[in-house]
Formats: C-alpha cells, sequence, structure tokens
C-alpha cells in the first residue's frame, strides 16, 4: 500500500514508515492543488500538516484513499464532510502540540509585558539605547483570563501559577469540582473580561462569527494584554486595531490569523503594540517528532489491521455495525452540538434515551457522538477516541438507557443535560434517507430540520411575533429557510426553531431579543 506524504513531516516519521513491510512511501512537498490531483489517485494514505489543502476535488481524485493523516491537531485544511461522505477516514494526533503551544503562549505573554521584541528592534536595528521607553509589567500577581480549558488551556493554568497569576476561565464544560481541583476560578465570559489582566484564547473557531469583536472590547478591564495562539477567526481584528488605538487593550500578541500566510500589507503588522509571530505555536523539534511519529504509527495501524485511532469522523467499530448506525451517528452529534449551545452552566450529567428500532442496535458509539458533539464548542481536537474520557474528567456523569417500544416515531433518541440552573432536553429522530431532525424541545413537541444555521427562539404566544421576527431578520438579510413552532397552550409560552442561511450578527440577535414578547434567543451552528 502507498502513502504519500504532502507536507514537511519529521524525518522521524518518514522512517517508521519506510521500514514498516507492505508500505511504500513517497515524500512529495510543495505540491500545487493541480500536481496533487494528478498524483493522488495511486495512493491509499494521505498525511498532510496545514500547508496542504484537501479540499473536496482532491479528495473526489482520490480514486483509492482510504485514510487522511493530519500531524497535528487541527483540520481546517481537509474538507471532513466530503472524505466522511466516501467512507475516508481522517485521522489527526491531538497530543503532540499541547505543551509547545502552551510554552509558545507563555513566551508571547512574557515578550509582550517585557517589550522584547520593540527593544531589541530599537537596540539593534535602530542602534538605540531607550531603556525607560520599553518600561514592562510584571506576571506576579495579575490576573489571567483563559478562554477554554482544553488540554492546552490546563498546562497554561500551570504555568501560569508558577507566576504566581489568579486564574479565571470562561468555559461552559468545565465543572465546580473540576475547577477546584485545578485551582482557578469558573465564570462567565463577560465577568471574566472585566477582570483580566490578560486574557489568552484556547477554544475552537465559532466558524465567522469572532469571540472578541467591538462589543468585547468595549467592556473588558483597561489595559488588558491578549494572546491568541489559537485560531485567528476568533478576534475581530479591525476591532482590536481601534481598542489598542483607543488605549481600552494595551498590548496583544498574535500566532494565528484570519488569512494565513498574513499579508505584508496586514494593518496588524503596523502597530508596535501588537506582536505578530508567524504560526509558531506547533514548531518545536519536540512537538514535530511526536505528531509525526503518532500519524504515522496511526496509519499503519489503520491500513495494516483496520484499526482506528484518533478519527475525527469515525468511530472505532466495525464496518457492518457502523452501516447500521451510521444515521444515528450524525443525529446523535447534531444533537449534542445543539444543545450544548443552549446550556448556559457547566454540564454536570448527561442522560440519553434511546427509543424504538435504534435500542436494538449498538448504541455505545452513539453515546459518543453525543458528547463529541457537546463538547467540540468548546475543545480542539475533540473525537471519537478522547470524547468519553475528557466528560469523565471535566465531571460529566453520563446515563444511557433503551427501551424498544414504539411510539410516534419508529426510533428516537432524546438528550437531557443536568446543570446547576436546571434540565434541558432535545429529542431527534431520522427521516428517509438520513434526515436528522428535532421533534421535541424540552415540553415542545414540532419537527424542525437540523441545519447548519438556526435560532432558537422563546416567546409568548400571540399575534404578530413571527412577523416581527420576520422583519427583523429582513432588514438583517438573513434569508429564513424554514420556521417551526410549537406551543404549550394557546397564549402560553411557544418555542420556535428558524432555520436560516447565514449566522446571525451580535447586532441582528440584539434586535431579536428587544423585539416584543420574544423572551430569549440563541444563535445554534452545527
Amino acid at each position: 500500500m502507498k502513502v504519500l506524504v504532502a507536507d514537511n513531516l519529521s524525518q522521524a516519521g518518514v522512517e517508521i514508515l519506510k521500514k514498516e513491510s507492505g508500505i511504500e512511501v513517497d515524500v512529495k512537498t510543495g505540491m500545487a492543488k493541480e500536481e496533487l490531483i494528478e498524483t493522488i489517485p495511486s495512493y491509499e494514505g494521505l498525511i498532510v500538516r496545514s500547508a496542504t489543502k484537501v479540499t473536496a476535488d482532491v479528495i473526489e481524485a482520490a480514486r483509492n484513499l482510504k485514510v487522511i493523516g493530519r500531524a497535528g491537531i487541527g483540520v481546517d485544511n481537509i474538507d471532513v464532510a466530503v472524505a466522511g461522505k466516501k467512507g475516508i477516514i481522517v485521522m489527526n494526533a491531538p497530543e503532540g502540540n499541547v505543551i509547545t503551544t502552551a510554552e509558545h503562549t507563555m513566551a508571547l505573554m512574557l515578550s509582550m509585558s517585557r517589550n522584547i521584541p520593540q527593544a531589541r528592534s530599537s537596540l539593534k536595528d535602530q542602534k538605540t539605547w531607550a531603556p525607560k521607553k520599553f518600561m514592562g509589567k510584571e506576571l506576579h500577581g495579575k490576573t489571567l483570563g483563559i478562554v477554554g480549558l482544553g488540554r492546552i488551556g490546563t498546562v497554561v493554568a500551570e504555568r501560569a501559577k508558577g507566576f504566581h497569576m489568579k486564574i479565571l476561565v470562561f468555559d461552559p464544560f468545565i465543572s465546580q469540582k473540576y475547577a477546584e481541583k485545578i485551582g482557578v476560578e469558573i465564570v462567565e465570559l463577560h465577568d471574566l473580561l472585566k477582570r483580566s489582566d490578560y486574557l489568552t484564547l484556547h477554544t475552537p473557531s465559532l466558524g465567522d462569527k469572532p469571540l472578541l469583536g467591538a462589543t468585547e472590547f468595549d467592556m473588558v478591564k483597561p489595559g488588558l494584554r491578549i494572546v491568541n495562539c489559537a485560531r485567528g477567526t476568533l478576534i475581530d481584528d479591525q476591532a482590536l486595531i481601534e481598542a489598542i488605538r483607543s488605549g481600552k487593550v494595551a498590548q496583544a500578541a498574535l500566532d494565528v490569523y484570519t488569512k494565513e500566510p498574513l499579508p505584508l500589507e496586514s494593518p496588524l503588522l503596523e502597530l508596535d503594540e501588537i506582536i505578530c509571530t508567524p504560526h509558531l505555536g506547533a514548531s518545536t523539534e519536540e512537538a514535530q517528532d511526536k505528531v509525526a511519529v503518532a500519524i504515522c504509527d496511526q496509519i499503519i495501524n489503520f491500513l495494516k489491521h483496520g484499526n482506528v485511532v484518533n478519527a475525527v469522523n469515525m468511530p472505532s467499530i466495525d464496518a457492518d455495525t457502523l452501516k447500521k448506525i451510521q444515521p444515528y451517528l450524525k443525529l446523535g452529534e447534531d444533537l449534542g452540538r445543539f444543545i450544548s449551545q443552549l446550556t448556559g452552566d457547566p454540564i454536570s450529567g448527561i442522560e440519553i434515551q434511546y427509543n424504538g428500532e435504534v435500542a436494538e442496535q449498538r448504541v455505545d458509539p452513539v453515546t459518543v457522538s453525543i458528547l463529541k458533539g457537546m463538547l467540540s464548542r468548546s475543545i480542539d481536537g475533540i473525537n471519537m477516541v478522547n470524547a468519553p474520557f475528557i466528560a469523565k474528567e471535566r465531571g460529566v456523569e453520563v446515563k444511557e438507557s433503551k427501551s424498544n417500544e414504539i411510539h410516534e416515531y419508529t426510533s428516537t433518541i432524546q438528550v437531557t443535560t443536568k446543570t446547576k440552573s436546571g434540565e434541558h432536553s432535545v429529542t431527534g429522530s431520522v427521516f428517509g434517507k438520513g434526515d436528522s431532525r428535532i421533534v421535541k424541545f424540552d415540553e415542545f413537541h414540532f419537527e424542525a430540520v437540523l441545519s447548519q444555521n438556526m435560532l432558537v427562539l422563546n416567546n409568548m404566544d400571540v399575534p404578530g411575533v413571527i412577523g416581527n421576527v420576520g422583519n427583523v431578520l429582513g432588514k438583517n438579510k438573513i434569508n429564513i429557510a424554514g420556521f417551526h413552532l410549537g406551543r404549550l397552550a394557546e397564549g402560553d409560552q411557544a418555542v420556535a426553531v428558524i432555520n436560516i442561511d447565514l449566522p446571525p450578527t451580535a447586532h441582528t440577535l440584539q434586535a431579536l431579543r428587544e423585539t416584543p414578547n420574544v423572551l430569549n434567543v440563541h444563535s445554534v451552528t452545527l
């Protein structure tokens, strides 16, 4: 079997492939898209880092491809959905970059605090000795806000405590018990922004919506210093620049960008208050060896023995079982993603009820799929292998039950989450050829398609609400693809799930919340 290494991979990994009997490896880096499309048909395995873009047309050309391995965590450069539909497994190596990214975060924090890049430039390039110009700040005694306490965020917290920093954390999936165990304080995002002297981001991308925009910068503690080694899309660049120019934000240190490579004409490079590094978070010899060895071992294990490790688009189960439960895997992950975005407090428990024909199948991979969906909004690198372990580590109790009784639908999956403020439940079913729908939310019954962009709206069941909501969306140029309404009784509370073609802006959400008789609005992205 042939494996193509399309990006620069540590020699430690390449040697493992070369020494393995039955595996033929070719290293061809720097290929243009057209060349990769022409080359890929003869390979069963493909290994990439971040440079090579494994797009839909590349995957369509890959007639023999069985597995794609990403030497690292992020799979943003791989069209995972298209690969899954074609039966190609996508694997990553989520553990290798943890320490090195956390250390780079601390390096940027220190460099920013002591103005090291600016002082170096002044002394070496401008031949100017100006120590007073580069007066710095100590980390000691300062408050560090961490958004996302996954593996990298946890290591950063440990390192920061060595500098005697106070640690605040925003992460909806961290339990109070786990927070106390590692010595951090859980807060809401707005509280974290108002109290932090330093802020570091360690959360997955939120799609097109930044985590930090003009609204968030308006509420930060004056003099905030920001580090981003996670995803460039988490910060609105222009809003950051304006916050620095206004003095609201003192400095920023960035290693990731919305567009990479960062254009040399980027305004981010024009401000001395912003330190920019060219995506060095994973760039240590140790990390590159770790991820290379890990992904090569995984590729060999799959191609020769059929074992699946660290897959991001399928569970570790046999092909016959997978075929039977595939629609429920997708439904489960979508339900997990859906309900996680409606739960404000940390989730302490989750109950999953399988009803009807699905209860006769093997459902433990579906349960894992639900956990994966639930955790993926806040933790980078979540997959079918590590989701149960991370849920347990965070104190999330998982209960599973089955009933063979068939009621209104042939099969349903009900997911109930428990938090300190109460419970939410969502029930889904599979229609036709894998069409996932919600059939019940809390006590409200309806049938709503699970789509990429949705609004979940709580309102009073009175005339005019639907029209007013439609007017707000229309004014903000957001098209409604579907509108599904459930109510308890005439004039009582109702819930609407609205399928929309674009994600709403913060301005749109605020306008919806201010609409008469609208009680609450959540934006959900799958």
